[in-house]
């Protein structure tokens, strides 16, 4: 996991934002091949106290949770927060996310995530978890 600062925004001429770019990439251990691939931003609000993960996967499937600002973040995605190709929607749709993003401890990255799933009309639920020290 990489980031790199972005550029800041404003929302309606009201809302203030100052972003971070991340790029996620896992792969496997047993051969190195990448198997996961995650672009997005954290957004701050200062003035609500509020962050923002909004993320994409290239698989056609988009979303955007928010949590209260502090060094323990817990992020849910609101009603319209998950958007996908229509593929998706019909086959895997991704039904919700929340995710709890620890950076409590100096150099340290603490997350656990949950994505609810429902394939060819079946529920799945994907977990996953980890944790990151800083590279110097």
């Amino acid at each position: 996991m990489t980031f790199e600062v972005a550029a800041d925004a404003k929302n309606a001429s009201d809302q203030y934002l100052v972003a971070l770019y991340y790029k996620q990439e896992v792969f496997r251990k047993s051969d190195d091949v990448k198997f996961h691939d995650q672009r997005g931003y954290f957004i701050y609000d200062k003035s609500n106290q509020i962050v923002y993960n909004s993320y994409c996967i290239p698989r056609a499937v988009c979303v955007v949770s928010e949590g209260s600002a502090s060094d323990k973040i817990t992020f849910t995605t609101p009603k319209q927060g998950i958007a996908e190709s229509q593929f998706m929607t019909e086959n895997a749709t991704t039904t919700d996310f929340s995710m709890v993003l620890d950076f409590s401890k100096k150099d340290t990255l603490s997350y656990s995530q949950s994505t609810a799933l429902n394939i060819y009309g079946k529920p799945f639920a994907h977990t996953d978890s980890g944790t990151l020290e800083k590279i110097k």
